[in-house]
């Protein structure tokens, strides 16, 4: 008899006469008969289905009468104090930074202060603002790159070892920035001694 498939779902049935198959059926490798109606069934599942569950210790449950107890969670186990508050934290609440355990309140408040470096989630893009000061002027207004060259070259220097997207990228923008603001420069001041020198003759 050919094999029939069958699909898992709540409980595994026979495909033919809709039993319920016994373990055996379901965990043998190859096919099986189906004690119900004697067909050769093909069982296939997915190897969590077969796993057994894990065991949950119950402490890490609920607390004894006398333990000491998470401050989040009354009712559950103390298993580590807050190295910044000292708050009791349960296993679901301990979070663990920097060789620390931390409670979800203080590591919110360090996030809001900017106290964790390694939890930013936003930077200012220095190298973004220094190009666009370079060369935004030049599109538009060009005469203001007499005021936004020189912005743009003390950005550039001034932040040139900020740290620079999350995503991380290279120097490209700064270099391009200190160029294209040093030529502003070079063309602004060639343009005010040129303009000073025929000043000088016409006087």
């Amino acid at each position: 008899m050919t094999p029939a498939a069958v699909e898992v779902g709540s409980l595994v049935r026979c495909s033919r006469c809709d039993a319920a198959l016994p373990p055996e059926v379901i965990e043998a490798r190859g096919t099986a008969m189906c004690p119900a109606c004697g067909a050769d069934v093909l069982v296939r599942v997915f190897p969590a289905f077969l796993a057994k569950p894990e065991v949950i210790v119950p402490s890490e449950i609920a607390a004894a009468e006398g333990e000491a107890t998470c401050f989040f969670h009354s009712g559950k186990t103390a298993a580590h104090a807050c190295a910044k508050c000292g708050r009791f934290l349960c296993r679901l609440c301990q979070m663990e930074l920097h060789g620390e355990v931390l409670c979800p309140e203080c590591i919110t408040s360090g996030i809001s202060k900017k106290r964790f470096a390694s939890l930013e989630n936003r930077r200012v893009c220095y190298d973004t603002v220094a190009l666009a000061t370079a060369v935004l002027p030049v599109l538009f207004t060009w005469y203001f790159t007499c005021l936004t060259a020189p912005a743009a070259l003390y950005i550039a220097i001034r932040y040139w070892r900020a740290p620079s997207s999350i995503l991380g990228r290279t120097k490209l923008r700064m270099i391009l920035a200190i160029l294209i603001a040093a030529a502003e420069i070079a063309v602004w001041t060639w343009f005010i001694a040129y303009w000073i020198s025929q000043i000088g003759t016409k006087g």
